[in-house]
């Protein structure tokens, strides 16, 4: 009589705390890539919302950097529906976006210093998420 090896295929419940994983950062990864187009938007059109500090060591110009939210927030939007339709490329590429969006957002911080650490956070939960789940989880 032959034992039986067990088959090396994830579990159940590891398959969908992995699931549940991706579908964490898709959503976070969407929300944070929505404030960052109404944050753009803001930046772009009125840079009076914006607090300016004079002696900060990254002095950029508001409407340049609501042009880099813009664009960053609308890859991580589509990114997030590629996250959600569990494409391996927009696993990759969502934990690139998401430390995009940690730069972008700890460069822009004399400009709006609670938010970009709110930004900062939301995004550090995006990579961990993406990062301890593999493909063979699934």
């Amino acid at each position: 009589m032959t034992a039986t090896h067990p088959t090396h295929a994830p579990s159940r419940a590891k398959r969908g705390a992995a699931a549940g994983l991706t579908v964490f950062a898709a959503v976070m990864l969407m929300i944070a890539g929505i404030l960052g187009i109404m944050r753009g938007i803001a930046a772009i059109a009125e840079d009076e919302v914006f607090v300016s500090t004079p002696n900060y060591v990254f002095a950029f110009d508001l409407t340049g950097w609501g042009w880099i939210h813009l664009i960053l927030g609308v890859v991580a939007v589509l990114v997030s529906v590629g996250l959600f339709q569990a494409s391996a490329w927009a696993r990759v590429v969502g934990v690139g976006i998401a430390a995009l969006v940690i730069i972008a957002n700890f460069v822009s911080l004399p400009s709006y210093p609670v938010w970009s650490v709110v930004m900062i956070a939301m995004s550090a939960f995006v990579i961990w998420a993406l990062c301890t789940t593999k493909k063979s989880d699934f």
